[in-house]
């Protein structure tokens, strides 16, 4: 079976100071998502689709279409906040983007297959890519992998996570998108808008949106985007997240979505403070010949 990797690369991190997505890693220039490109070529991903900003291309393509591009063929998809469906017309007060499932339509002129989605500023391990593919070899679902939220948090400042909700029997039944997650005194935190906090479990679930798709969930993308717009199109800060559009596949179309275990370790770099701990862990798993200092020799 032919896969799709699709990276999101599109918006702009003011919490990093500039463009986190082009960033360079460990002394040979890497950026995090060419290390993902390398382990999902390993894991038999057939294609690599970028989602990015006509704003940066030619800085884009500079710096990594040119060392990828003939390790995997590779294609191009535009976020743009003034791309909408046909009867909508995008408020002058809207300057976010619309969001990770916003960035997924983006690209369905360009999805080929099945396809994965992660973020480009996101260290998912080729265990995870493999989860994927292996699951695939018996399956024709849509899936998520999962990570411990105890896993996937800053050291320095808060982050947003997409919390996993599981029945009785461990199946999802829907993500939440939660925000201002942080650790103190030994415990995980998130804090509410009315001020107060609340507890987290450290082994509960969170999605980091590495997920798997068929290509025919692009229609139902389509269709709740534009039930979406209809409720906020006039809301300047609301987004549409690729986590809603799982929850209502199931809630809504019944589908069964597996949750996949990883025993992966995450690392990514939500704020230039992670860069150390991020650089380093790069070292190691070099020192430890998991990679080669350059991946593209």
């Amino acid at each position: 079976m032919a896969l799709n990797l699709v990276i999101l690369a599109a918006w702009m991190w003011s919490r990093y100071w500039g463009l986190k997505q082009l960033d360079k890693f460990w002394s040979w220039g890497h950026a995090l998502m060419e290390y993902s490109i390398y382990d999902a070529k390993l894991a038999w991903f057939d294609k690599v689709v970028f989602v990015i900003r006509k704003s940066f291309e030619l800085e884009f393509k500079e710096k990594i279409w040119n060392k990828v591009s003939w390790f995997m063929p590779v294609s191009y998809a535009y976020q743009d906040i003034n791309d909408l469906p046909n009867g909508f017309v995008c408020p002058s007060t809207r300057e976010k983007p619309w969001g990770t499932g916003h960035a997924v339509l983006c690209a369905k002129d360009v999805i080929d297959w099945p396809f994965a989605v992660i973020n480009a500023d996101d260290f998912y391990w080729r265990e995870s890519y493999e989860v994927i593919a292996n699951f695939l070899k018996n399956n024709d679902k849509n899936a998520i992998v999962w990570y411990k939220i105890s896993e996937v948090l800053s050291d320095f400042w808060t982050v947003s996570r997409g919390m996993c909700e599981l029945d009785n029997e461990g199946n999802l039944v829907a993500i939440h998108e939660t925000k201002k997650i942080y650790r103190k005194d030994w415990k995980i935190l998130a804090d509410k808008e009315d001020g107060t906090s609340f507890e987290i479990n450290p082994n509960e679930l969170c999605s980091m949106n590495m997920m798997w798709f068929r290509k025919e969930s692009l229609a139902f993308y389509e269709r709740y985007f534009k039930e979406f717009l209809e409720k906020n199109i006039n809301e300047p800060k609301v987004e549409f997240y690729m986590p809603e559009v799982v929850t209502r596949l199931i809630n809504e179309e019944g589908e069964h979505v597996p949750v996949l275990p990883t025993e992966a370790q995450w690392f990514g770099v939500t704020y230039q403070e992670d860069k150390d701990a991020t650089n380093k862990s790069i070292d190691s798993l070099i020192e430890a010949w998991k990679y080669p200092k350059n991946l593209w020799e």
